[in-house]
């Protein structure tokens, strides 16, 4: 079983990427189970001095969830060109981490506008070792209403392209 974590860079409370990582939990295939990551809001700014045994609970829940699982999934959307601060923010507590170090991580997107956000975090993630697939997964939800995002998710080409782009992290994974 491949045990995968799911993080939305949103913290909109309608947010497409968190939609997203939420329909890919419910579409994971089978041999993966896929766990959204709900502690964005909460983790405090980094900072280098906080690091070791200062490292706040937040920020440890956070490390240990990458660490445990065997690949992670980013949903990002693109504020002014780039990653949004909340995103950068967790991604910070784990630079000097060995959790990101050849972790296998992929990248869907809510919006094929997002191609500087895009360009950004896989550059990031890059810088910090995470194993970029370079298979992703799009589902254009910019600008839907939840009921909307609900059912544009469901739809059979979409359920299929989700179970399709977690089939293919599941086999970079192994």
């Amino acid at each position: 079983m491949l045990h995968l974590l799911a993080i939305s860079g949103s913290l909109r409370a309608a947010s497409t990427n968190s939609a997203l990582v939420a329909a890919l939990a419910l579409n994971a295939p089978e041999g993966c189970r896929i766990t959204v990551y709900d502690g964005l809001r909460g983790l405090p700014i980094f900072n280098p001095d906080d690091e070791g045994e200062r490292t706040p609970g937040e920020a440890s829940d956070l490390i240990d969830a990458v660490t445990r699982a065997d690949g992670v999934i980013v949903s990002c959307p693109e504020y002014a060109h780039g990653v949004p601060g909340g995103l950068k923010n967790a991604l910070d507590w784990l630079v000097s981490r060995d959790a990101a170090v050849d972790k296998p991580a992929m990248l869907a997107h809510a919006s094929p506008r997002s191609i500087y956000a895009r360009t950004a975090l896989a550059e990031i993630m890059r810088t910090m070792s995470f194993a970029l697939h370079d298979g992703g997964l799009e589902i254009a939800l910019l600008g839907k209403k939840p009921a909307e995002m609900e059912a544009i998710l469901a739809e059979p080409e979409k359920v299929l392209a989700m179970r399709n782009a977690l089939s293919g992290f599941a086999d970079f994974i192994r």
